[in-house]
Protein backbone atom coordinates (compact mmCIF):
# COMPACT_ATOMS: atom_id res chain seq x y z
CA UNK A 1 0.00 0.00 0.00
CA UNK A 2 1.75 3.18 -1.32
CA UNK A 3 -0.63 6.31 0.39
CA UNK A 4 -0.63 5.25 3.85
CA UNK A 5 3.17 4.52 4.84
CA UNK A 6 3.57 3.02 8.73
CA UNK A 7 5.18 6.25 9.96
CA UNK A 8 1.66 7.86 8.69
CA UNK A 9 -0.98 5.71 10.28
CA UNK A 10 -1.19 8.62 12.92
CA UNK A 11 -0.98 11.62 10.96
CA UNK A 12 -3.91 14.24 9.97
CA UNK A 13 -5.53 14.07 6.72
CA UNK A 14 -7.27 16.33 4.28
CA UNK A 15 -8.46 15.87 1.12
CA UNK A 16 -5.69 17.04 -0.71
CA UNK A 17 -3.75 14.50 1.20
CA UNK A 18 -6.47 11.96 0.12
CA UNK A 19 -6.20 13.00 -3.42
CA UNK A 20 -2.59 12.22 -3.83
CA UNK A 21 -2.53 9.17 -2.54
CA UNK A 22 -1.49 6.09 -4.94
CA UNK A 23 -3.87 3.04 -4.45
CA UNK A 24 -3.52 -0.36 -5.42
CA UNK A 25 -5.84 -1.76 -7.81
CA UNK A 26 -9.39 -2.43 -5.72
CA UNK A 27 -7.51 -0.25 -2.57
CA UNK A 28 -10.18 1.90 -0.97
CA UNK A 29 -10.47 4.49 1.77
CA UNK A 30 -12.58 6.85 3.65
CA UNK A 31 -11.37 10.06 5.63
CA UNK A 32 -13.28 10.72 8.67
CA UNK A 33 -12.53 13.85 10.33
CA UNK A 34 -8.68 13.88 9.46
CA UNK A 35 -8.17 9.82 10.13
CA UNK A 36 -8.22 7.15 7.55
CA UNK A 37 -10.20 3.92 6.94
CA UNK A 38 -9.81 1.42 4.97
CA UNK A 39 -12.57 -0.16 2.86
CA UNK A 40 -13.04 -3.85 2.10
CA UNK A 41 -14.28 -5.27 -1.12
CA UNK A 42 -17.95 -5.89 -1.47
CA UNK A 43 -19.12 -9.38 -1.57
CA UNK A 44 -21.54 -10.94 -4.04
CA UNK A 45 -25.86 -9.99 -1.81
CA UNK A 46 -23.75 -6.37 -1.43
CA UNK A 47 -23.46 -5.37 -5.06
CA UNK A 48 -26.79 -7.39 -6.10
CA UNK A 49 -28.58 -5.15 -3.60
CA UNK A 50 -26.71 -1.82 -4.60
CA UNK A 51 -27.45 -3.14 -8.41
CA UNK A 52 -31.55 -3.25 -7.44
CA UNK A 53 -31.63 -0.09 -5.08
CA UNK A 54 -29.19 1.88 -7.90
CA UNK A 55 -31.79 0.90 -11.06
CA UNK A 56 -34.59 1.68 -8.86
CA UNK A 57 -33.62 5.03 -8.19
CA UNK A 58 -31.49 6.33 -11.67
CA UNK A 59 -35.11 4.94 -13.59
CA UNK A 60 -36.97 7.34 -11.29
CA UNK A 61 -34.83 10.08 -11.60
CA UNK A 62 -34.68 10.01 -15.42
CA UNK A 63 -35.55 13.66 -16.68
CA UNK A 64 -35.66 15.11 -13.14
CA UNK A 65 -32.85 17.63 -11.69
CA UNK A 66 -31.19 15.10 -9.04
CA UNK A 67 -28.85 12.14 -9.85
CA UNK A 68 -27.93 8.60 -8.50
CA UNK A 69 -24.50 7.68 -8.16
CA UNK A 70 -23.11 4.28 -6.71
CA UNK A 71 -20.03 3.33 -5.33
CA UNK A 72 -17.14 4.59 -5.35
CA UNK A 73 -17.86 7.88 -5.39
CA UNK A 74 -16.16 10.39 -2.86
CA UNK A 75 -18.42 12.70 -1.24
CA UNK A 76 -16.46 15.67 0.83
CA UNK A 77 -19.56 16.28 3.40
CA UNK A 78 -18.22 19.51 4.66
CA UNK A 79 -16.75 20.81 1.70
CA UNK A 80 -13.98 23.31 1.41
CA UNK A 81 -12.35 24.81 -1.64
CA UNK A 82 -9.15 25.04 -0.43
CA UNK A 83 -9.06 20.80 0.07
CA UNK A 84 -8.76 21.58 3.86
CA UNK A 85 -12.08 19.19 4.76
CA UNK A 86 -10.88 16.50 6.35
CA UNK A 87 -13.89 13.92 5.66
CA UNK A 88 -14.33 12.29 2.78
CA UNK A 89 -16.73 9.11 2.54
CA UNK A 90 -17.72 6.60 -0.39
CA UNK A 91 -21.64 5.92 0.51
CA UNK A 92 -23.00 2.56 -1.62
CA UNK A 93 -25.55 5.08 -3.17
CA UNK A 94 -25.69 8.63 -3.01
CA UNK A 95 -28.33 10.95 -4.34
CA UNK A 96 -27.87 14.87 -5.28
CA UNK A 97 -30.25 17.45 -6.25
CA UNK A 98 -28.11 20.64 -5.89
CA UNK A 99 -26.36 20.88 -9.03
CA UNK A 100 -24.12 22.98 -7.61
CA UNK A 101 -22.74 20.11 -5.26
CA UNK A 102 -21.92 17.81 -8.35
CA UNK A 103 -18.30 18.20 -8.70
CA UNK A 104 -16.08 16.69 -11.29
CA UNK A 105 -14.05 14.84 -8.40
CA UNK A 106 -17.44 13.91 -6.52
CA UNK A 107 -20.15 15.27 -4.13
CA UNK A 108 -19.02 19.11 -2.99
CA UNK A 109 -21.39 19.05 0.53
CA UNK A 110 -24.44 17.17 1.81
CA UNK A 111 -25.85 14.51 -0.64
CA UNK A 112 -29.71 14.88 0.25
CA UNK A 113 -30.02 10.69 0.60
CA UNK A 114 -27.28 8.46 1.51
CA UNK A 115 -27.55 4.47 1.57
CA UNK A 116 -25.09 2.36 3.14
CA UNK A 117 -25.29 -1.50 2.71
CA UNK A 118 -23.77 -2.93 5.95
CA UNK A 119 -21.59 -5.93 5.40
CA UNK A 120 -19.37 -7.90 7.33
CA UNK A 121 -16.13 -5.86 7.14
CA UNK A 122 -18.50 -2.15 8.26
CA UNK A 123 -19.56 -2.36 12.13
CA UNK A 124 -22.92 -1.33 14.07
CA UNK A 125 -19.69 1.53 15.76
CA UNK A 126 -19.15 2.44 12.17
CA UNK A 127 -22.80 3.37 10.99
CA UNK A 128 -23.18 5.11 14.52
CA UNK A 129 -20.66 7.08 14.09
CA UNK A 130 -22.18 7.86 10.03
CA UNK A 131 -25.03 8.70 11.52
CA UNK A 132 -24.09 11.58 13.44
CA UNK A 133 -21.81 12.49 10.87
CA UNK A 134 -24.38 12.56 7.64
CA UNK A 135 -27.05 14.72 10.03
CA UNK A 136 -24.39 16.85 11.01
CA UNK A 137 -23.28 17.47 7.04
CA UNK A 138 -27.22 18.33 6.55
CA UNK A 139 -28.04 14.88 4.86
CA UNK A 140 -31.30 14.54 4.63
CA UNK A 141 -32.24 11.12 4.53
CA UNK A 142 -29.89 8.37 5.58
CA UNK A 143 -30.76 4.69 4.89
CA UNK A 144 -28.63 1.63 6.45
CA UNK A 145 -29.67 -1.49 4.35
CA UNK A 146 -29.29 -5.15 6.30
CA UNK A 147 -28.45 -8.19 3.56
CA UNK A 148 -28.46 -10.55 6.75
CA UNK A 149 -31.56 -9.86 7.94
CA UNK A 150 -33.24 -8.50 4.84
CA UNK A 151 -34.52 -5.24 6.50
CA UNK A 152 -33.69 -1.17 6.28
CA UNK A 153 -33.68 0.74 8.43
CA UNK A 154 -34.38 4.87 7.59
CA UNK A 155 -33.48 8.05 8.94
CA UNK A 156 -34.76 11.50 8.64
CA UNK A 157 -32.86 14.48 9.61
CA UNK A 158 -34.90 16.97 10.99
CA UNK A 159 -34.80 19.69 13.73
CA UNK A 160 -34.22 18.16 17.24
CA UNK A 161 -35.47 14.28 16.99
CA UNK A 162 -34.49 12.17 14.25
CA UNK A 163 -37.42 10.01 12.89
CA UNK A 164 -36.56 6.89 12.72
CA UNK A 165 -38.37 3.83 10.38
CA UNK A 166 -37.96 0.02 10.17
CA UNK A 167 -37.83 -2.00 7.11
CA UNK A 168 -38.50 -5.71 6.19
CA UNK A 169 -38.44 -7.24 2.66
CA UNK A 170 -41.85 -7.43 2.13
CA UNK A 171 -42.33 -3.94 3.04
CA UNK A 172 -42.71 -0.99 0.47
CA UNK A 173 -40.05 1.83 1.93
CA UNK A 174 -41.49 5.36 1.03
CA UNK A 175 -38.47 7.70 0.19
CA UNK A 176 -39.22 10.54 2.11
CA UNK A 177 -37.30 13.20 -0.17
CA UNK A 178 -39.26 11.92 -3.55
CA UNK A 179 -43.06 11.45 -2.35
CA UNK A 180 -44.29 9.77 -5.10
CA UNK A 181 -41.39 7.14 -5.24
CA UNK A 182 -41.84 4.01 -3.04
CA UNK A 183 -38.97 0.80 -3.12
CA UNK A 184 -40.38 -2.71 -2.98
CA UNK A 185 -37.95 -4.55 -0.50
CA UNK A 186 -39.05 -7.94 -2.24
CA UNK A 187 -37.47 -6.87 -5.38
CA UNK A 188 -35.02 -5.73 -3.57
CA UNK A 189 -33.91 -8.62 -1.50
CA UNK A 190 -34.58 -11.23 -4.33
CA UNK A 191 -31.17 -11.35 -5.50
Amino acid sequence: MGALPQEQEEHFFTYADYKEWELDEGERFELINGEAYAMSGPNTRHQEILMALSSQFYNYLQGKPCKVYPAPFDVRLFYEEDESDDTVVQPDITVICDEKKRGYEGCRGAPDLVIEILSPSNTAIEMERKLKLYQEAGVREYWIVDPENNGVTVYRFQEGAIPTYLYKSADTVPVGIFPDLNIALEQVFAG
